[in-house]
């Protein structure tokens, strides 16, 4: 079994089902990373990892059930899909219940072609740029923290219904701090990536270096509403907030922000007063994901009857108004819909947008600037209010210029009403989001402006 390739592995598990109905995946992955610390590499590695997925479903007479096991590295196929079809059995009828999907969706992939792979050879360019901006800021007397990583990741798909899937998914990230010697001022800078062929790292460098030198002057501030400017990674956080929380069945069962009073969703109504478009697609350009659905248990947002379905382009939020919802087939069917699949990506921009970041900072007369966002949390799900700390640099603007650095704040604030009071957009860049990029890295954002952002009190985080 050691020498099956992925494609066996999933005919070898289809063929051994006695299910009524079954999907089977394999993920295989490979990573590679790198990791500084006080100017110096300290560790590099590479990995591969896999991952087999069978979901069986059987007829118990009162309705399908499914059932669904995974296991690591090469297992014994007859015993995971026994696994799993006795799971099935001890289950009761699945609520989401419809027929696999036999339709093959475009962009299906190459199903008889190897493994895609990474290696430390990905950091080719990457490694000796770093190097040179580890002497850069030893010899400005600060430091620089961070880590490099690179995973491919291939996935095959196949089901009963002879439907044979694959898509490979390279997936890259950055992160770069810098700190003075005394810990007592932190600053970030990062980007997403598919290869790191377009990651600069003396751009991200002079993005540290530029924060660095604005956060030698203190200033404190208290608690209060203050004008912000929410650059790209603080948006994307929280846009992927307001993107978790858009599954139909939530708002039309009145337990979500996207809930009408007096019953349905809010499909149809104005969520922004900016013409802003908050969409996904797959086929983005850097933003590449896959075009169908790989499920592994179902949710309000996925289901696994839905396995193959393809994902393609959708708005969410089109010139400001609610257009689309994350509905399953099963939901879809109860509620006359039409089904409406996530997209691993996420894209928020204003049309009529031309100013750049810097452009912002030059007419805003006083007020603060974001870097990052961190341990955001739901507070209340009817209006999606969030908590969470500002970190690694806020920042005083007056007059178009940057005065200094200010303390850091503890926020409370809800992404769908951020979007109705935001007054201003810039041009949308691919950013990389700062709490959610352990999950979620594909994203392009624009700096907001808020009036009035919350923040509710002073925190001692740095």
């Amino acid at each position: 079994m050691s020498t099956l390739s992925p494609q066996q592995l999933v005919e070898a598990a289809l063929a051994a089902s006695q299910a009524d109905g079954s999907v089977v995946y394999v993920t295989d992955s490979s990573e590679a990373n790198l990791r500084w610390a006080s100017n110096s590499l300290t560790t590099n590695g590479a990995m591969r990892s896999r991952q087999v997925v069978v979901i069986s479903f059987v007829d118990g007479g009162a309705g399908m059930a499914t059932g669904t096991v995974a296991r690591t590295g090469t297992p014994d196929i007859a015993e995971l899909v026994a696994a799993s079809e006795r799971a099935a059995r001890d289950a009761g009828p699945a609520e989401d219940a419809m027929p696999l999907i036999s339709e093959a969706p475009a962009g299906s992939g190459d199903w008889d072609a190897d493994v895609a792979e990474t290696s430390i050879d990905v950091f080719g360019d990457f490694a000796p740029a770093l190097g040179e901006a580890f002497g850069a800021a030893r010899d400005r007397g600060e430091l620089l923290f961070g880590f490099a990583e690179h995973q491919m990741s291939t996935t095959y798909l196949g089901t009963s219904t002879g439907l044979r899937l694959r898509h490979d998914q390279p997936t890259g990230r950055v992160e770069l701090n810098g700190k003075s010697t005394d810990f007592g001022r932190s600053v970030w800078a990062g980007v997403g990536t598919r290869d790191f062929t377009d990651v600069s790292v003396a751009d991200l460098a002079a993005e540290v270096q530029q924060k660095m030198a604005w956060s030698q002057r203190r200033i404190d501030l208290p608690a209060g509403r203050y004008e912000t400017l929410l650059p790209p990674s603080t948006v994307s956080d929280l846009m992927i907030v307001a993107y978790w929380s858009m599954e139909a069945r939530d708002a039309d069962e009145g337990r979500s922000v996207y809930a009408k009073a007096g019953g349905g969703n809010r499909i149809g109504e104005r969520l922004a007063q900016l013409p802003l478009t908050l969409r996904s697609d797959p086929h983005a350009p850097g933003l590449e994901t896959a075009p169908f659905q790989v499920v592994g248990g179902s949710s309000g947002s996925a289901s696994v009857f839905d396995n193959g379905m393809a994902t393609p382009a959708v708005d969410w939020i089109r010139d400001g108004v609610l257009t689309n919802l994350v509905r399953p087939r099963a939901w879809a069917l109860r509620t006359t819909a039409p089904a409406t699949a996530a997209v691993d990506n996420l894209v928020l921009e204003d049309p009529n947008a031309t100013a750049t970041q810097a452009e912002m900072i030059a007419r805003t007369e006083r007020g603060l600037l974001l870097t990052t966002l961190w341990y955001i949390r739901e507070v209340d799900p009817q209006t999606l209010l969030v908590t969470g700390l500002t970190r690694d640099g806020v920042f005083l603007v007056e007059d178009g210029e940057v005065t200094g650095a200010v303390n850091n704040f503890r926020f409370n604030e809800s992404p769908v009403d951020l979007l109705g009071r935001a007054t201003e957009a810039s041009r949308s860049v691919r950013t990389l989001p700062r709490e959610w990029n352990d999950w979620f890295t594909r994203a392009s954002m624009p700096m907001l402006r808020v009036p009035d952002f919350n923040m509710s009190s002073v925190s001692p985080a740095s």
